[in-house]
């Protein structure tokens, strides 16, 4: 049977937060940058400004009300990924304190 003595259990532990933590710290700085510099969401943003832009000079209300709420929701969509990302590296750096945590406590 195998056995193991508590600072083998605690280095064990701390190795499994040292590898989480760090997976989670690529996951979450991966999400802000890719996310957040999408080509997909400039390319959003550039055709809502000129459909706002060509609702201003045909004088269509509607077209420029819509242009504007999508604008918005565009912004409000990248303030959550950013914050989902911020999360993720939050929770990163606290499975890294608590592997350190652990490190020095079997020391």
């Amino acid at each position: 049977m195998f056995t193991m003595t508590v600072n083998d259990f605690l280095l064990t532990m701390a190795i499994c937060l040292l590898a989480g933590g760090m997976i989670m710290l690529a996951v979450g700085v991966f999400i802000m940058v890719k996310k957040l510099m999408g080509k997909e969401l400039q390319t959003i943003a550039e055709q809502t400004t000129k459909l706002a832009q060509k609702g201003i000079a045909d004088d269509i209300s509607g077209l420029v009300g819509n242009a504007g709420s999508l604008i918005e929701s565009l912004n409000n969509l990248t303030k959550t990924t950013a914050g989902i990302g911020v999360l993720i590296v939050l929770i990163a750096l606290a499975l890294l304190g608590g592997a350190y945590a652990l490190v020095l406590h079997i020391g």
